[in-house]
């Protein structure tokens, strides 16, 4: 929960300035797993997707002007890509409830699995420095691509994984 509280105050320092790859975990490493909600309150394993095809797991929050402007280059990748990579989306909980991310979600209408990280854990475990943060696995689970910030490239980053 610490590292939760951090984040939220990392995110508008952090966020503005920071390019690929300079924060977060290793690229080249295997990503690790971690417990989060569904939108129904269920518990799910990020291991649902790890390691069983390309996947983008994007960390963001309903109140994230940076996520926000990610948008437009998270829905081109999966326009582009939707068929081949799994598209994730991780509600950090700083300042966040499972309720609002629902309401966004339905308001926005995604189409890609919406969690929530109630606890903190998939924040810690993926070393996440703030919203916006992007990681990339090739098929085999492993890290390809890490980033943060507003004006990434995900489309790039996605064949990366391919």
């Amino acid at each position: 929960m610490k590292k939760t509280l951090i984040l939220a105050f990392a995110v508008c320092a952090a966020a503005a300035s920071a390019r690929a790859q300079d924060f977060g975990l290793p690229v080249g490493s295997i990503a690790p797993v971690a417990a989060v909600q569904a939108l129904d309150g269920s518990t799910v394993s990020l291991s649902r997707y790890v390691g069983k095809g390309p996947v983008l797991i994007q960390f963001w929050a309903a109140w994230c002007s940076t996520c926000r402007e990610l948008m437009p280059s998270f829905q081109r990748a999966q326009r582009l890509y939707g068929s081949r990579v799994n598209f994730v989306a991780v509600a950090v909980s700083a300042n966040e409830s499972l309720e609002r991310v629902r309401r966004y979600s339905a308001a926005h209408k995604f189409t890609h699995p919406v969690l929530y990280d109630a606890t903190g854990e998939a924040v810690d475990r993926f070393n996440v420095p703030a919203t916006s943060y992007v990681v990339v696995l090739d098929r085999r689970g492993r890290i390809v691509y890490t980033g943060v910030g507003g004006d990434q490239d995900l489309v790039a980053a996605v064949r990366k994984a391919l």
